[in-house]
């Protein structure tokens, strides 16, 4: 048994290309709607409100770049989502696979920019 009857999983419902059916992803009970890299992830947050949390969004080429060019991405995502309030979310990702060649310091450099920015964004109790 690897769940009892009364826990519940959370879902988080990804479709590259989703952007068009936003509100149908959100409303299919999933806990969250993954978001492929050309959806604004500021613009999705409005069309679902915040009936969802919202996963994503980084294009895994920015991976290609530089650390200092990952951080940046990393900030303007973090501020398109924009502040989280009670009952809100966001989980930071890429709006798609990352690939075998990816340098190693470049997901470092992505994480460490999430962990250093994304606190700013959180509603302190």
């Amino acid at each position: 048994e690897v769940l009892s009857a009364d826990e519940q999983v959370p879902v988080i419902l990804f479709t590259k290309g989703g952007a068009g059916w936003l509100e149908q992803l959100a409303s299919s009970g999933c806990a969250a709607v993954g978001c492929d890299w050309s959806v604004d992830l500021g613009l999705a947050r409005q069309r679902v409100s915040d009936a969802v949390a919202l996963q994503g969004n980084m294009d895994p080429a920015v991976l290609r770049s530089s650390p200092a060019s990952i951080e940046m991405e990393v900030k303007r995502i973090l501020a398109s989502y924009g502040e989280h309030v009670a009952g809100s979310g966001h989980v930071f990702n890429l709006g798609h696979g990352i690939t075998p060649d990816i340098a190693p310091d470049n997901v470092a450099a992505l994480v460490e920019a999430v962990q250093r920015y994304s606190p700013a964004y959180h509603q302190q109790s």
